[in-house]
């Protein structure tokens, strides 16, 4: 149990986990029955017999529903998956395997394949990017721009008739930088190669469409968006290049093995339908709470913008929050502000525990000593304006305490 009152406690960490949302409760209700009651949607989505049929069903439907709701043109372009993390890794790997394997069966020459990402790239991505590597892929990690963006004129002058695939973030998770996804999947395309994206962070935030996006693969987690953790999806066009990373049951089409997660599917589904319903009249509700809080950090002589974000801006998602604050690390600001009933992070929840200051506030050119005091505040469907107001309130009381 919770050794605090969550019903008193401001949660602005919503870009690390959102909480599970009333439509995802609900789709999962069904499966959380026990004994024989459970049987009727309950059993294994593999199995031939009528409980198995019944759950290959409603794996069905939440498929069908993700598909329509991320732009998919048909069903079986969604593979269900652990997370995000899966996915990612699923995609970079697989992807470049099969892409470059298929080329050398065209008698490519002197071929060495070659993939591209950038360098401000969740670790999902770029941890197979270095095992790539490892195996004589030659890799090219693009800096970003200042304010986090990657033009496509950058990535087309790293492209070479080597490159099997690009790999560029939909929206980044600490800056909340929105990229150009589809001008880059144009380019990469130009120059033969595959185009994947971590679109994490973007859905429900931002307008998601992987097919007028024109990419070949996008992943997906379904507690960013108010599913159940432990669950995600990996995007993969028709016809795209796939080696199975996940093997020996064959489910998924083949393409990821394991039983299916059909409660958690299901609750993946509702998440995102709600969320992606929702998001241009969320967007534009959050936009103004991030325009309050940069507004209202901005007083505080120790605290800077981390990206200069003008009010309404569209580049950037609606939600986060991005600030350095003088003189104190992320660790010390995220405990104050928790004791204060505030709970706020320093970046990416996956690395977290790291005292290492952020590869991607690195990137942006930002030293050691600024990046150390890094504060992210993220927002979703349960911050209200008292919220947001409240955590303003707190900010002074944080910053000079003694």
């Amino acid at each position: 149990m919770p050794s605090f009152d969550a019903n008193d406690y401001v949660y602005l960490d919503w870009a690390a986990t959102a909480p599970l949302c009333e439509e995802a409760a609900q789709a999962m209700a069904p499966y959380q029955v026990p004994g024989r009651a459970n049987l009727a949607v309950g059993g294994n989505a593999n199995s031939l017999h009528a409980p198995g049929r019944a759950a290959f069903a409603a794996l069905e439907d939440a498929r069908r529903s993700l598909a329509r709701d991320l732009g998919a043109s048909r069903p079986d372009e969604v593979v269900f998956t652990s997370g995000a993390t899966e996915a990612d890794d699923a995609a970079v790997l697989g992807i470049a395997r099969a892409a470059a394997a298929e080329r050398r069966r065209g008698g490519a020459g002197a071929f060495v394949p070659h993939i591209v990402t950038t360098a401000v790239e969740h670790d999902a991505v770029l941890a197979p990017a270095k095992r790539l590597e490892a195996e004589g892929f030659r890799v090219t990690r693009l800096a970003p721009n200042r304010q986090g963006f990657v033009e496509p004129a950058a990535l087309e002058a790293v492209l070479d008739e080597d490159t099997v695939l690009v790999s560029v973030q939909a929206a980044n998770s600490e800056v909340g930088s929105i990229q150009p996804i589809a001008a880059l999947a144009r380019a990469a395309h130009g120059a033969g190669a595959l185009f994947h994206t971590d679109a994490v962070q973007a859905l429900g935030k931002a307008p998601v469409d992987v097919g007028a996006w024109g990419v070949d693969a996008a992943s997906f987690s379904a507690h960013k968006v108010g599913g159940p953790k432990g669950v995600g999806a990996l995007y993969l066009r028709a016809r795209t290049p796939f080696e199975a990373q996940a093997i020996g049951g064959g489910q998924e089409s083949g393409r990821r093995s394991g039983t299916q997660n059909v409660a958690g599917a299901a609750g993946f589904a509702a998440a995102a339908h709600a969320a992606c319903s929702l998001q241009e009249r969320e967007a534009a509700r959050l936009r103004g709470l991030r325009d309050r809080l940069y507004a209202g950090l901005s007083a505080h002589g120790a605290v800077e913008a981390t990206v200069d974000v003008a009010p309404g801006s569209m580049e950037f998602l609606p939600n986060i929050v991005h600030v350095l604050v003088r003189g104190l690390e992320s660790e010390t600001l995220i405990l104050r502000f928790d004791l204060r009933g505030f709970g706020v992070s320093g970046g990416s929840a996956c690395s977290s525990h790291s005292l290492a200051p952020s590869h991607v506030l690195h990137a942006l050119g930002i030293d050691d000593d600024r990046a150390h005091g890094a504060l992210r505040i993220s927002m979703g469907r349960g911050t209200t304006e008292e919220d947001v107001d409240a955590f303003l309130g707190a900010v002074a009381g944080v910053l000079d305490w003694s």
